[in-house]
């Protein structure tokens, strides 16, 4: 059984990875990718599961 807290950082997770995924879309629609931007963006929820998610579920 999955604690509450680490359920609920499981979702903020894939919440974040499917708003990055949004975002990279709409900035490739309209023709105005930043590398940087997905790359600051990716780079810190990466940053977030490697400092709270990871300590959470073990």
């Amino acid at each position: 059984m999955v604690s509450h807290s680490a359920a609920a950082l499981i979702a903020f997770v894939a919440l974040s990875a499917v708003l990055i995924g949004v975002l990279a879309v709409v900035m490739h629609v309209r023709h105005k990718y930043s590398p940087n931007l997905i790359g600051a963006l990716i780079g810190a929820l990466m940053c977030f599961v490697l400092l709270e998610t990871i300590p959470a579920l073990i």
